[in-house]
């Protein structure tokens, strides 16, 4: 089934067709994992509520919030760089677990609900900005117990991940699939060493339809890669030393960004251009950092870790060419946040664990702009969409935890973006 919607991203208004299955849910993606496993079961549904805070570290302390079923409200000024202005966005059919992975130039977010513990897949959906504020689109794949949605483009394909699993454990399967004109289609990574149960997942795709993701092999470590959504292609993402690599993230000047480990068990971001050239991205101090989202301006955005066990906080970031890291917290969150995307506007989508012990997905603007608006309600829909199923080579499998790791804070350059001389940052040149 087909909706048309008139969307507006506060800049320009723009028409987007939104094809919706029935059912759906996925397992846990990796580098968006929540700090629990499981999902509290206390709290409201947020029709979507503003705050602002400055994107420095725990610059956001007793934030002064209220909230509105049509997410109007906006409290809270600072002052600083890297200030945002944040509002929850929590689908009412899963208040207690959301997360928002990525934010198109056309107002469009990904996202999911459920914690992916039995009993509580995860559902995937769309929000589709209007003029009216955010409506749920609801988008799984054909007779899955769990979808993902991931990613997106600014041409209406979506890419996520499968499950037809949904135990006790979460040790699920992953197919990694992409949605195109109302059709799904899985994909899996050509390979016959995988890990059992197997993990393939796409996690973003461009506006030339090239999709990034990764797989697992047989020692559960995970191996990235892009994929040609039109050729059927398969090119491996590599870094030297890595033991393993997640790719996930993909901007329209094929720029890669992403993850990996190498064989002392150190994780650190990364920033491959599409001339082969790879740059290490480490947050200063932490003990992890992950690029999780990319865009053409080659700011990346991400998660980074301090301290380690039950000491250990996550913080979300980002990095521009010319301008470093700049941390940035939820206020509602501060020391659990994860920032998943990013669009060219320097608009920024993620989640992050609040008091109650939920995960609220968020999404936020650069300070100065328009708070962005809550929920309008959910559209069901009764139909089901054509889909095909290609045949495909068995998918992988990929680790429920990544290793904590010390970062180097060694000196590169990275390529510029366009007009613009290239810059230094924190960082390793590989």
């Amino acid at each position: 089934m087909r909706f048309s919607y008139q969307g507006i991203d506060g800049r320009r208004i723009c028409g987007v067709a939104i094809a919706v299955a029935g059912a759906g849910l996925m397992a846990a993606l990796t580098g968006c994992q929540p700090l629990s496993a499981t999902a509290a079961t206390s709290g409201q549904p947020h029709g979507g509520h503003s705050t602002a805070a400055s994107g420095g570290h725990q610059t956001a302390s007793s934030p002064a919030t209220s909230s509105s079923s049509s997410g109007t409200s906006s409290t809270m000024t600072s002052t600083g760089k890297g200030a945002y202005s944040f509002t929850t966005l929590d689908n009412p059919a899963g208040p207690t677990f959301n997360q928002l992975l990525g934010f198109s130039n056309r107002g469009i977010i990904a996202g999911y609900f459920g914690s992916g513990a039995a009993g509580a897949p995860n559902k995937g959906y769309v929000l589709v900005r209007t003029r009216a504020g955010f409506r749920i689109m609801h988008e799984n794949f054909p007779g899955s117990a769990q979808t993902q949605v991931t990613g997106l483009n600014d041409i209406g394909v979506t890419v996520g991940f499968w499950s037809d699993m949904n135990t006790a454990n979460q040790q699920n399967d992953n197919f990694g699939f992409y949605w195109l004109r109302g059709r799904f289609h899985t994909v899996n990574f050509p390979t016959r060493n995988n890990a059992s149960p197997p993990v393939n997942q796409l996690l973003g795709v461009n506006d030339q339809d090239v999709a990034v993701g990764f797989y697992n092999d047989a020692k559960g470590n995970s191996h990235g890669y892009t994929y040609g959504i039109h050729g059927g292609w398969f090119h491996r993402v590599t870094i030297n030393g890595a033991s393993s690599v997640t790719a996930a993230a993909i901007n329209n000047r094929d720029d890669v960004a992403g993850f990996f480990t190498n064989a002392k068990g150190t994780t650190d971001a990364f920033l491959r251009t599409a001339g082969g050239r790879t740059y290490t991205l480490a947050y200063p101090g932490a003990s992890m950092t992950q690029a999780l989202g990319v865009n053409d301006l080659r700011e990346v955005v991400g998660v980074y870790t301090v301290g380690s066990g039950s000491s250990a906080v996550t913080h979300g970031f980002t990095w521009a060419p010319g301008h470093g890291f700049k941390s940035v917290d939820d206020p509602q969150g501060v020391g659990s946040t994860t920032i998943n995307g990013v669009n060219d506007f320097g608009d920024i989508v993620g989640f992050y664990t609040d008091s109650a012990g939920n995960t609220d997905g968020f999404a936020a603007v650069p300070a100065g702009q328009h708070p962005l608006p809550g929920l309008i309600g959910a559209t069901m829909p009764t139909g089901t969409p054509t889909t095909t199923m290609p045949a495909s080579t068995p998918a992988s499998t990929m680790p429920t935890t990544t290793p904590a790791s010390t970062m180097p804070t060694s000196t590169g350059s990275v390529p510029p973006a366009p007009s613009s001389t290239p810059p230094t940052f924190s960082g390793t040149n590989s």
